[in-house]
Parts: structure tokens; sequence; C-alpha cells
């Protein structure tokens, strides 16, 4: 059966739009340098200032994702959450006592500002997440929406290909996931041998992810559920 993305890009594909498996991969720009990540590449679980870079409640792993790729684009971010002198990240945040409040108050806020007209109880939708970054972290460049039909092979083939470009030219890819309904957003760092190393929010590690698993539709132990639903893409 396919989701509830997988029949919106279905759709696309009858209405013309969008044609898996005949589209050439676009060149991804490759950003300027001298960008240091909150969340870095290296597996296993992620910490800073004593604090386990985790969300902060059941429905901000997009924030968490949010926050990962605004410090990755900008120095600032990461500096405000440090709690450096005369850096905020939003307002009273950088005031706020040690690293581990700090980062659960910017999720909350970044949370607020991508839900604005969305549910906040159901997290954050794939445009939400996009508008935010348009928003509030240029630096990280544009994004985009791109759904995925998991029970097509070829559309699965160009979207695996597409986020794969991007990761080769440096960029962070977010992906959504989750069962009949999305459910749960991680993030793509980087290549790694065959497959990727993934930031998962939920444990705050990152875990490296055969994409043999995502073509089978199983990669609930790695990501936590088993369909892709959608990659947010640089453009």
């Amino acid at each position: 059966m396919r989701t509830v993305c997988g029949l919106a890009r279905r759709a696309q594909t009858l209405l013309g739009r969008h044609r898996a498996g005949s589209a050439p991969v676009a060149p991804v720009r490759p950003l300027a340098g001298g960008r240091s990540p909150l969340v870095t590449d290296q597996l296993g679980e992620q910490r800073r200032g004593g604090a386990r870079l985790d969300q902060v409640d059941g429905t901000t792993c997009g924030s968490a994702v949010l926050v990962a790729l605004a410090a990755w684009a900008d120095p600032a971010e990461t500096a405000g959450l440090d709690g450096t002198t005369g850096v905020a990240v939003g307002a009273g945040i950088g005031t706020t006592v040690g690293f581990g409040a700090r980062f659960d108050a910017r999720q909350k806020q970044v949370h607020k500002e991508s839900t604005r007209f969305w549910p906040q109880a159901i997290g954050t939708s794939p445009w939400g997440m996009v508008a935010w970054l348009r928003r509030h972290a240029p630096g990280a460049g544009p994004y985009r929406v791109r759904l995925v039909d998991d029970m097509s092979g070829a559309d699965v083939a160009d979207a695996l290909a597409e986020a794969g470009a991007a990761l080769t030219a440096g960029r962070p890819v977010p992906l959504l996931v989750g069962t009949f309904v999305p459910r749960h957003y991680c993030m793509a760092l980087g290549r790694d041998g065959t497959g990727w190393r993934v930031y998962e929010p939920s444990s705050g590690q990152v875990r490296a992810l055969d994409l043999d698993v995502i073509r089978n539709r199983k990669p609930a132990p790695v990501l936590g559920f088993d369909r892709l639903h959608a990659l947010l893409l640089p453009t």
C-alpha cells in the first residue's frame, strides 16, 4: 500500500508534473566553506556542553533537525546555543543557563515558528520546514520538498540519486519517514561507503544507513520507521 505522500507523488507523476526515472539529477550548488557543525558526521551519540543533542519532546524531531541545519549554515546559531557573550539565537534564549536548556528552548521556539499554519501537536509539515529555512536560515540555501513514492523502485532510485548529489556537494538532506502517514524527521549528513550517515534526533545519534533498507522499506532499526515519505533537497 502506498503512503499518503506516496499517493501524492503518484498523482504528480500521473499528471505529468514529475516523471520518475526520466529526469537527470540536477546539479547542486556547493556553499562557501567555514561551516562548523553542531551535529558531526561521526557515528554514535552526539553531545555538546554536557548535553545529548536529541529532540526535546515527541513533536520536535523536525525542530531538532532545523536547529542542526541552521547551526551548520551559520556559526552564530552555534555561538548562541553555546551562550557566547553578546550572541543570542532567539529572544531570551541566549540568557538561558546551560547548553542543554538553550538547545531545548531553541527547539521549542523553532517548532512554534515553523508551525504558524499547522497544528503543533502533530509536528512540522515539510513545507513548514522549507519555509522556516528560507526565513530564518538563508545561509543554508533554498530547499524544496521532494515527495517520494516508496512503492516505485524508479522513484526511490531518483530520490536517492538526488539526495546523493546533495550530499556529495556537502549539503545535508532532511528525511521524512513514517508509517502510512509521515511521523519522523532525520537528516542525512554525508556518504558512508555505499550508504549515508544520518542524524536521528530521538536518540541524539548519528547512524550508518545502508540504502538497501530504504529500497526494501525496512529502515526502522536506523530511522525509527520503515516508509520514506519525502526529502528536503537543496536547490
